[in-house]
């Protein structure tokens, strides 16, 4: 019976984390975001599953899609370990985030559907930036 739970589980993980191409229009977005965040001090980038990855000091803050992304492909992640409450209430209002596995390990998705929605994508990246300032690796 516990074989038959682990199984379920490596499926639900899968599923969950399943990653698509991305398409030109989020390749160009993916470069204006990057472009802006080469600026910001204290930002370490690398390579990681078709994604940027953004480091401040050892705690990774966000991840931007390269060659694939989740959901529908035009989703960008940052983390929040803990989300502040204020930001929380934000985030509930604002419906392109998924903040639906916010209370595992600290991940939400963004989408990004217009170029219109790359100036909120900044702001969230610059609340993940700053998150992680404080932040302590485990």
């Amino acid at each position: 019976m516990r074989r038959a739970k682990s199984k379920a589980k490596r499926s639900a993980l899968r599923e969950r984390r399943r990653m698509v191409p991305i398409s030109e229009q989020m390749r160009h977005w993916s470069a204006l975001l990057e472009t802006e965040l080469a600026a910001w001090p204290t930002i370490r980038a690398q390579p990681m599953f078709g994604f940027r990855a953004y480091f401040r000091g050892k705690s990774m803050f966000a991840a931007i899609p390269r060659t694939r992304s989740f959901g529908h492909g035009n989703s960008l992640i940052v983390k929040f370990k803990p989300m502040p409450p204020s930001l929380l209430e934000r985030a509930k209002k604002d419906e392109r985030l998924d903040i639906s596995r916010l209370s595992g390990n600290g991940w939400l998705t963004f989408d990004i559907n217009s170029e219109a929605d790359l100036h909120d994508a900044l702001w969230w990246l610059e609340q993940a930036h700053e998150a992680a300032k404080g932040a302590k690796r485990k």
